[in-house]
């Protein structure tokens, strides 16, 4: 197995980070928001639109890494670039929330340790 393919391997068995977010739950139930690690080929997605999204990230270029990023339980993507205009409606505390936990994720197992 070449070196590539090992690292592959190792990416496809890390778990899954996840947040709650109070904010677009039901009733007294947050939303968890599963996503796996941000890669390289995810900042070079959003760069491409964004320039300066590592240096000076807008809204819209965390919206959209939210976008690129978040999961439900099952795995599938929660959001589409149609619910963009929806999500740049929502606080700018929610969203650096979700960004923060999207950017900077660790694995399930890793958030019930601390």
């Amino acid at each position: 197995m070449t070196l590539a393919k090992r690292i592959a391997a190792k990416r496809a068995e890390q778990q899954r980070g996840f947040l709650d977010v109070e904010e677009w739950g039901e009733a007294d139930t947050p939303l968890r928001l599963y996503f796996a690690q941000v890669s390289a080929r995810d900042i070079e997605k959003v760069q491409r639109k964004y320039s300066s999204f590592l240096t000076e990230p807008s809204m819209s270029s965390m919206v959209e890494m939210i976008i690129l990023k978040a999961e439900g339980d099952d795995g599938e993507r929660l959001f589409t670039l149609e619910d963009k205009a929806t999500l740049l409606g929502e606080s700018v505390g929610v969203i650096a929330k979700v960004f923060g936990a999207v950017f900077n994720a660790e694995s399930a197992e890793d958030h019930e340790k601390n």
